[in-house]
């Protein structure tokens, strides 16, 4: 199956964020060292950046998504489904180009790819709900073509 770029870099753009929670290092040096470490050949570069930045930049404001959803506080929540979540978090909130069932999909894939035993579960229950609540008509729509 071939990984397309733009889920090459979510994948980067994941493994950054969880970096940037865990380690503390700066966004900017994360993305140096990205760019300088990794292939990045078949990466969606700019999205890439857009997501490490931005995720970091509006994370009071993502967390505040995702932290009705949960079922314990997020400090409690594994540090790669909590980067996973933010960044679909992210995606949800701010790319309405792109359709809530990919944003859904490509974190459970990421969580399953990443993430702990079953975590992708847990995911995929979060980013439901946050779908429901920031793509509410899109939601909708889908479900009234579905009946």
């Amino acid at each position: 199956m071939k990984i397309s770029a733009r889920t090459r870099a979510r994948r980067l753009a994941m493994q950054g964020l969880y970096e940037w929670q865990v380690a503390q290092n700066s966004i900017r040096n994360i993305e140096t060292q990205f760019l300088i470490d990794k292939d990045m050949k078949n990466v969606d570069t700019a999205y890439f950046r857009e997501l490490l930045s931005k995720v970091a930049e509006l994370v009071d404001e993502l967390d505040a998504y995702i932290t009705p959803h949960l079922d314990r506080g997020l400090d409690e929540v594994d540090p790669v489904e909590c980067a996973v979540l933010r960044l679909g978090a992210y995606e949800l909130a701010n790319r309405m180009d792109i359709p809530y069932r990919v944003v859904i999909n490509e974190a459970v894939e990421l969580a399953k790819t990443f993430g702990a035993d079953q975590g992708h579960k847990y995911v995929n229950g979060i980013m439901d709900k946050m779908a429901s609540q920031l793509r509410q008509a899109e939601v909708k729509a889908r479900t009234a073509r579905k009946s």
